[in-house]
C-alpha cells in the first residue's frame, strides 16, 4: 500500500491534491479544507515539501491543528478522514476532504472575517459574488426561473462572437450595476448555459456549450430548472 502514497506524490499538486511541509497555522489549513469542500474534494499530504520530497511530520501535533480548523475555522465544519503512511521511515499524514454538500464553506482567515474559497488547479482562490450566488441559486428546493430579458439576449449573443467576457465589461456593455451583473451569471451559470474560467488573477465568463444555447435564441425562453 505504500507505492499508493508514493504515486500520489509522484503525480505533484492539483486541483485535488496538495502538499504541506508542515502545519503551523489552523487558520491558513482551513482555507485548503474549504477550498476543497467547495469544488470537488481533495486529498491533502502533510510532511511532503512542494517539491515532492518527503520530511515527514514529528508529532501528533498536525493532526491536532488540522482537527481545529475544520471544526473551529472552517464553516460549516468539515468531516474529515485521516491515515499515516510511513514512506522511506518518515510518516506522511494523509487528509481526505470529501466534496461538501452544505454549500458554501467558509474559512476564519481572521477574527469575525469568514471568507469562501474554491480549488483552481494547485491553488485556493477567493470565491467570488458570482459563487457564492450560484451556490445559492441550488438550495432553493423547487429550482428558479430567469426571464429572457434583453440583457441576457445581448449577453449570450456577445458570448456567441467573443470568446469570453468580464464582469467589468458586461456592466459596462449593458449599462448594468455588478450586483445585477452578478446575479445574471449566476443564474446561467446555474443553468448551465456559460461557466467561469480564471485566467490571469481573476474570473472571466464564456459559453459552455454553444448547442445548448441555440434552441434559446431561436425560441427566446429559457426553460425552467429545478
Amino acid at each position: 500500500m505504500v507505492s499508493y502514497i508514493k504515486s500520489l506524490i509522484l503525480s505533484g499538486e492539483h486541483q485535488q491534491l496538495d502538499f504541506k511541509f508542515e502545519i503551523s497555522d489552523s487558520r491558513k489549513i482551513a482555507k485548503t479544507l474549504v477550498a476543497f469542500s467547495n469544488t470537488d474534494g481533495g486529498t491533502l499530504l502533510i510532511g511532503v515539501k512542494d517539491n515532492g520530497n518527503v520530511a515527514g511530520v514529528h508529532s501528533d501535533e498536525e493532526f491536532y491543528m488540522v482537527q481545529a480548523a475544520a471544526g473551529m475555522y472552517c464553516k460549516p465544519e468539515i468531516i474529515f478522514e485521516s491515515k499515516r503512511w510511513i514512506v522511506d521511515g518518515k510518516t506522511v499524514l494523509e487528509i481526505i476532504i470529501p466534496k461538501g454538500t452544505n454549500y458554501p464553506y467558509f474559512a476564519q482567515t481572521e477574527p469575525n472575517k469568514w471568507l469562501a474559497y474554491i480549488r483552481v488547479k494547485d491553488e485556493n482562490i477567493q470565491a467570488t459574488a458570482v459563487h457564492l450566488k450560484v451556490w445559492k441559486n441550488k438550495t432553493h428546493d423547487n429550482g428558479i426561473l430567469m426571464e429572457y430579458s434583453e440583457k441576457v439576449k445581448k449577453l449570450l449573443e456577445y458570448l456567441e462572437l467573443n470568446r469570453t467576457i468580464s464582469i467589468s465589461k458586461f456592466c459596462r456593455t449593458a449599462f448594468l450595476p455588478k450586483s445585477a451583473a452578478e446575479n445574471i451569471m449566476a443564474d446561467l451559470i446555474y443553468f448551465g448555459l456559460i461557466e467561469s474560467v480564471y485566467q490571469d488573477k481573476h474570473f472571466i465568463f464564456r459559453l459552455k456549450n454553444k448547442k445548448s444555447l441555440e434552441p434559446i435564441l431561436l425560441s427566446g425562453t429559457i426553460p425552467a430548472k429545478g
